[in-house]
């Protein structure tokens, strides 16, 4: 006999979001494994919708979702899981967590992409592309070929600040490369860096030895302005700085003022602090700064991954397996 279909609903104050997110055949993967509440549940729509939400066991969301829509939810009595697909939960998730509710993020799901992206820039980088393509569309060179120092990838060395999900992710990543990998991350245990293939290093080597350093630090206050001038300064010739990270970690004054006082190095910003940087802001005149909009998370085709990945927890959830993407209280003080 078949047992009945668990309570389930999507919730989130962005529509548009849980469409695009839970798009692709994934809503309608949910609702025929579900009893799948009609509408999104939203801040505004909450009150009105409250009581027929009571039995619901389990709820689905993605980017849109807040702390005060989190306390409304909170408070269903029923309400035993939280899958979250998207990355970070720390602004909202501890009402949930508070109650005992478990809680997952697909944010392994979104360092998949943001990994790709870091590793398209560093193996670009290794090769000297990026100050290349700069000169080599000056007037002065036009009908010269251009030689160049980059050193290439093989032999190379790489600095990874941070080794977090995206972290990890890229270390796998350039293991075919038969580069040397540092690693700045004060909370990965010996085991696991040898695991990872990296070498534990700190701030000051990673950026004095390696051709190119990527941040993945996430935005706590320990981390704020910890990127700070001096450790720009040391950089190697010609080296590059990666940032998919977050900007706040970077003292991006000091930062603007080696790199105009040193037009060999490159900086890679797919995050700034303000995102998106003011008008005025030197990242729009340093001809040796590269800005993107926030790209290397999931965008496009990339989106519905992270549903996949709430899915298959949900399962497991479900099933009484254990879970690979569960957030405890205690890991919300290292979260982004």
């Amino acid at each position: 006999m078949n047992r009945p279909l668990i309570p389930a609903a999507l919730c989130g104050n962005h529509a548009w979001q849980l469409d695009r997110v839970y798009g692709r055949g994934r809503k309608a993967e949910l609702a025929s494994e579900t009893n799948l509440f009609p509408e999104y549940v939203t801040t505004v729509d909450f009150p009105r919708q409250a009581q027929r939400l009571g039995g619901v066991e389990v709820l689905f969301s993605t980017w849109g979702m807040s702390e005060e829509l989190a306390r409304m939810l909170a408070g269903l009595p029923d309400l035993k899981a939280f899958f979250y697909a998207a990355g970070t939960v720390r602004a909202f998730a501890k009402p949930l967590l508070d109650r005992g509710i478990i809680v997952v993020s697909a944010w392994a799901a979104n360092a998949v992409p943001v990994s790709q992206f870091a590793l398209a820039q560093i193996l670009l980088s290794l090769k000297g592309y990026f100050r290349n393509v700069r000169e080599a569309g000056k007037p002065v060179h036009r009908g010269r070929q251009l030689e160049t120092d980059a050193p290439g990838v093989m032999g190379e060395t790489v600095a990874l600040l941070g080794c977090g999900m995206v972290g990890k992710a890229v270390a796998g990543l350039l293991r075919p490369f038969r580069v040397d990998v540092l690693a700045y991350d004060p909370y990965l245990p010996d085991g696991d860096a040898a695991v990872l293939g990296v070498r534990p290093a700190s701030l000051e080597e990673c950026f004095a030895k390696a051709y190119v350093v990527s941040n993945h630090l996430p935005d706590l206050p320990a981390t704020r302005g910890l990127l700070g001038l001096p450790l720009f300064a040391s950089m190697r010739p010609g080296a590059t700085f990666i940032n998919t990270g977050r900007g706040a970690t970077v003292d991006e004054a000091g930062l603007a003022s080696v790199l105009a006082a040193r037009p060999d190095l490159t900086a890679l910003l797919d995050v700034t602090d303000p995102e998106p940087p003011p008008a005025d802001s030197p990242w729009h005149s340093l001809e040796n700064a590269r800005l993107s909009s926030h790209i290397a998370g999931s965008n496009g085709n990339e989106v519905v991954r992270m549903a996949d990945y709430c899915l298959e927890e949900f399962r497991a959830w479900r099933a009484g397996r254990p879970l690979r993407y569960q957030v405890t209280r205690e890991m919300l003080a290292k979260m982004a």
